[in-house]
């Protein structure tokens, strides 16, 4: 019995070394592509690879959404489950951060000026950030469970970073609109083009 138990662990482990090393060994590059709405460039649209299988942990590096000028900064936030955010009051006035809808939901209270707050993103999913004093203060927190992910800039433009040629299905997301999903494998330097039209 013990001998079975110590052979399935042993295989299992030989498993997740096997895929860990060819993934290790396989040449990343890195994934450019363009957003659009209608044909035209599409600010802060949020695109990702589904990848479960593939090994990476948390980035380790300090993640922020600022409140500054009475607005939050970014407007659109693409982070990894598990990550920290910081909510760090830059501004002049008492700020309340929370998000009560969907995603994440929590309430930093009201905290002043100089002042940080932290929450983690512990599952996938999206989360309004509001602030309870500021009625017009308003941003996404976009949590998804891959290392391969992007947000486009003023000319539509991403780069998802390092990765592993092979297929994948795509997911991309914009506020007021429908999330779209196909599918992508690479050929050549063929960009990955996202249009809501």
């Amino acid at each position: 019995m013990k001998r079975s138990v110590i052979r399935s662990l042993l295989a299992c482990l030989a498993g997740v070394l096997s895929l860990t090393h060819a993934h290790a060994g396989a040449a990343g590059f890195d994934l450019h592509g363009t957003a659009r709405a209608a044909g035209h460039p599409l600010l802060n649209a949020v695109v990702w690879l589904e990848a479960p299988d593939l090994p990476g942990g948390i980035p380790t590096g300090k993640v922020v959404l600022d409140q500054r000028n009475l607005s939050f900064s970014p407007r659109v936030l693409a982070v990894r489950v598990g990550t920290t955010v910081d909510f760090p009051n830059n501004d002049r006035v008492f700020h309340n951060v929370f998000s009560f809808r969907d995603g994440k939901r929590f309430d930093l209270g009201m905290y002043p000026v100089g002042t940080l707050r932290h929450v983690t993103f512990d599952r996938p999913g999206l989360s309004r950030i509001y602030c309870n004093i500021h009625p017009n203060m308003a941003a996404y927190v976009i949590a998804v469970d891959t290392p391969y992910f992007a947000v486009s800039d003023e000319s539509g433009v991403f780069t998802i970073a390092s990765v592993v040629p092979r297929s994948y299905t795509y997911h991309a997301w914009r506020a007021g609109a429908m999330d779209l999903t196909g599918t992508w494998s690479r050929s050549g330097d063929a960009p990955l083009i996202v249009d809501w039209r």
